[in-house]
């Protein structure tokens, strides 16, 4: 647990993930003032956006914060590059290979640490120059891969030197000390953060989110990028038009804004409300402080009263 604090500068071994439209600078200060890294989610913004998120969280926090780069993003080499222009210390990436932006981002010091899906692309990063590592299981919202936090975390483990970061279906003390037991050094969170008072998405977003059950969560999307989002009348048709063979601008037409429709409309029928599996523990509105107090403060004596053997 100590290395990704140390490694960090943080109290709480604990990223935010980059949501994209959600992990603004609003929410990534709140998470670095509670204790954890909180990240701008660069999503598919133009530099000029992010550059201006970074400038916002600097003025909410003198605490360490990152930013998140989806690397299918036509943004995304721009973004790079502005990065060591604006001197951000922690870049996390997603949706793409990072290993070509590394070696510049070494030399300018930056601390990379990037999500990735499987063994094979952990090593790649390692060798390639990663601080660290965040594996993410298929139980995560938004874009998944194809393994379970639960089965590919000890593999990925096993396999790297570098300390590796959890997530996907991690919501309070027991998924962190589930981490731990599997060979993580911390975790990153997402869905729990969605139900937080200082979360900028729509009232609606947050009551699905707590009103959701267990099985309340689909995948919708292609086969080579799987989406997982809350249940609604829009994923439901995606599903439905992809048994039907439905083409790929049927599918692009149905989706179009539909994020933005959840983020900033509440759009309960045609929003996409991306969501883990673990949105079903999620019970109430917090604060990001009362989240992460809650799942480490005392996690020693926690990990007692589950009188592990």
């Amino acid at each position: 647990m100590n290395n990704i604090n140390k490694l960090l500068g943080i109290k709480y071994p604990v990223i935010q993930g980059g949501m994209a439209n959600i992990a603004t600078a609003e929410l990534a200060s709140s998470v670095s003032n509670a204790g954890g890294l909180g990240l701008i989610g660069a999503g598919g913004n133009d530099v000029n956006w992010v550059r201006d998120q970074i400038h916002k969280i600097r003025k909410l926090t003198d605490k360490p914060f990152g930013v998140n780069i989806m690397l299918m993003s036509p943004h995304a080499s721009d973004i790079a590059q502005m990065l060591i222009e604006e001197n951000v210390k922690v870049v996390t990436t997603g949706a793409g290979n990072p290993v070509p932006y590394m070696e510049a981002w070494k030399k300018a010091n930056m601390i990379v640490i990037p999500v990735i899906p499987s063994v094979k692309l952990a090593m790649r990063v390692e060798k390639a120059g990663a601080d660290a590592i965040i594996a993410e299981g298929m139980e995560a919202g938004g874009h998944i891969g194809k393994l379970t936090t639960m089965a590919m975390i000890p593999q990925i483990a096993d396999a790297v030197n570098i300390p590796v970061i959890a997530a996907g279906g991690i919501a309070d003390k027991r998924g962190v000390l589930a981490s731990f037991a599997l060979g993580a050094k911390g975790v990153q969170i997402g869905t729990v953060l969605l139900a937080t008072k200082e979360c900028p998405i729509h009232e609606n977003y947050k009551k699905l989110v707590v009103d959701a059950t267990d099985t309340d969560t689909i995948i919708t999307g292609p086969e080579k990028a799987p989406v997982r989002v809350i249940k609604n009348q829009m994923a439901v048709s995606y599903v439905n038009l992809i048994k039907s063979g439905a083409s790929f601008e049927e599918l692009e037409n149905l989706t179009l804004g539909s994020l933005k429709k959840a983020v900033y409309e509440g759009n309960i029928e045609n929003g996409s409300f991306m969501a883990g599996q673990i949105s079903g523990l999620v019970k109430e509105i917090r604060t990001v402080k009362e989240v992460l107090d809650d799942m480490f403060l005392e996690v020693d004596k926690y990990k007692d009263s589950l009188h592990v053997l």
